[in-house]
């Protein structure tokens, strides 16, 4: 069928999820240059190296607390303003840490973080986005592709690191002038989108399940609870990656090429992870995410060599994907669209939140565990294990369930 023949509901639909796939490629760009260097730079400027990972942890803490009033903004004003919204904060912040890396100000350079965090969160409702205009057949599809953008973000990002990172006087000062570029020139795309505004429910009428009912259905709440692990152990891995690469005694361009490949291997199968779930079920693509978590912890404690490092980064990549798309497709098809703004901020709110402990515990495990980078690193991997047992245990108790429900 061409698009000539498709209803116009559809091609909106699929006009939307091109211009999110366009957003995710070009303003995602950011978020790898951000995590490959924000360690590093706030190593720069830390006193104490237990902190070196403060900055990045300022990030996800911003996109925590921006998750539930970009939700509620969404819900009452239009996809349009919320993403605006997080375009204006990414501004903000990389001038922040601009100015921060010129005058060497370390706390200052952490507030830059925590505005990042807002964009942050504004591109994490990308997926979500995709989901508004699209049929039940088209749903997991539109999250893939929106998700597959990251695909170029994850090329695009680490190599302009690698011109800008060290192209003026003071170190790191370039990459964070690229990212306000990034986000004034990227804010434009959101003009086409048409995604219309859901229902809102009044002062004296809430539409919908309240968060608490929500919380209470079971596919929601394993949703969330795979969704939170998914993101919190590949954001632990990844922030203390570039330390761990460079306390083993490899070069800074070498952690680059690292986490490029670990954000390709992100991204990469989301060209098929919509398909995989439409054939085998959600829950399965889920189980088949936490193996693939597991089995990168254990590669990276094998040893400290650079085929560990891209071993292991790139499969918490892949387990990252099929997790964290597979709770999100779960988690669009068990609300309503009345209560659309409750249950993705909610969501995201917990979702960030573990993101935010993980992140903050990262370059504590690295740095201040053992003497040395390498009993730093194998920390940092031991720490999944309870995590991927929690979320085990929470599909199993999902399998028990009676169909009915949630």
């Amino acid at each position: 069928m061409t698009d000539t023949a498709l209803s116009p509901d559809t091609q909106r639909a699929r006009r939307n999820v091109m211009i999110l796939v366009l957003a995710q490629a070009f303003l995602g760009a950011q978020m790898s240059m951000i995590f490959t260097i924000g360690g590093l730079a706030g190593q720069s400027l830390a006193t104490n190296l237990c902190f070196s990972t403060l900055p990045i942890s300022a990030t996800v803490l911003g996109s925590m607390m921006a998750a539930t009033p970009l939700s509620a903004a969404m819900q009452r004003w239009g996809r349009r303003v919320g993403f605006w919204i997080g375009t204006g904060s990414g501004t903000i912040g990389a001038g922040i840490g601009a100015y921060a890396l010129l005058h060497q100000s370390f706390w200052l350079f952490v507030l830059g973080g925590f505005f990042t965090g807002v964009y942050q969160s504004a591109q994490g409702f990308f997926r979500f986005a995709a989901t508004d205009t699209a049929d039940e057949s088209f749903r997991p599809k539109a999250i893939s592709y929106v998700m597959a953008g990251g695909l170029a973000s994850a090329i695009i990002g680490p190599q302009l690191v690698k011109v800008t990172s060290q192209a003026m006087v003071v170190p790191f000062l370039g990459t964070y002038l690229a990212v306000i570029a990034i986000n004034i020139v990227g804010s434009l795309l959101f003009l086409f989108l048409d995604i219309p505004k859901p229902p809102v429910s009044t002062h004296h009428h809430l539409i919908g399940r309240s968060r608490m009912e929500l919380l209470k259905t079971p596919r929601i709440a394993v949703a969330i609870i795979i969704a939170t692990t998914s993101y919190a152990l590949m954001n632990l891995v990844m922030t203390s990656t570039p330390l761990a690469v460079v306390g083993c005694g490899f070069e800074q361009n070498t952690a680059a090429n690292i986490v490029s490949a670990h954000v390709i291997a992100m991204f990469l199968p989301s060209f098929f992870t919509g398909y995989l779930i439409a054939k085998f079920g959600v829950e399965r693509i889920m189980s088949l995410g936490l193996v693939i978590l597991g089995a990168a912890g254990v590669v990276a404690m094998m040893g400290v060599e650079l085929e560990n490092f891209f071993g292991a980064l790139i499969l918490l990549g892949v387990g990252w994907n099929f997790g964290f798309i597979g709770a999100t497709a779960m988690l669009s098809s068990a609300h309503e669209p009345s209560e659309r703004g409750r249950v993705q901020g909610m969501n995201d709110l917990i979702v960030f939140g573990g993101v935010t402990l993980a992140s903050l515990a990262s370059g504590g495990l690295l740095n201040c565990s053992g003497g040395s980078a390498q009993d730093g690193w194998i920390a940092v991997n031991l720490t999944m294990i309870p995590l991927l047992t929690l979320a085990g245990a929470a599909l199993i108790w999902l399998w028990m369930q009676p169909k009915n429900k949630g």
